[in-house]
């Protein structure tokens, strides 16, 4: 598994694993009983510790995208689309509000965050990532 880790963010890497593996299995690109790599084969190859893995396998398995089983692994677990597009809303909701209460303490009203937003997407043209 290809994963783009810097230790220049301000993101811990645990964080930055946990967040592009969930964004592959939320984007369909992982799916139902995929293996994931070892914590040990995955700390080698990323060159990062074991226990730094660890941490970023248990953030996913507490929020149940993932499972361990005994002696074989890690596995992507079962998720039907309607959740996997619920967990990215809430995530992206999640992402999102701290920065419509920031444009609020900055003076910006809800029209005009509404406009910025749609200009963004709209720049976008929809795009397929």
């Amino acid at each position: 598994m290809l994963l783009q880790l810097t230790d220049v963010s301000d993101e811990p890497l645990h964080q930055q694993i946990s967040r592009q593996v969930r964004a592959k299995i939320l984007a369909g690109e992982l799916v139902e009983g995929d293996s994931l790599p070892s914590i040990r084969g995955l700390a080698r190859n990323s060159r990062v510790s074991v226990i730094t893995v660890q941490r970023a396998y248990e953030d996913l398995d507490r929020e149940g995208l993932i499972q361990a089983r005994r002696g074989k692994g890690f596995f992507v677990r079962s998720l039907s689309q309607s959740n996997r597009t619920h967990l990215a809303g809430q995530r992206f909701r999640d992402a999102v509000e701290p920065l419509v209460e920031e444009g609020r303490a900055e003076g910006l009203d809800d029209p005009q965050m509404s406009q910025i937003f749609h200009q963004i997407v709209d720049a976008d043209g929809g795009k397929e990532r």
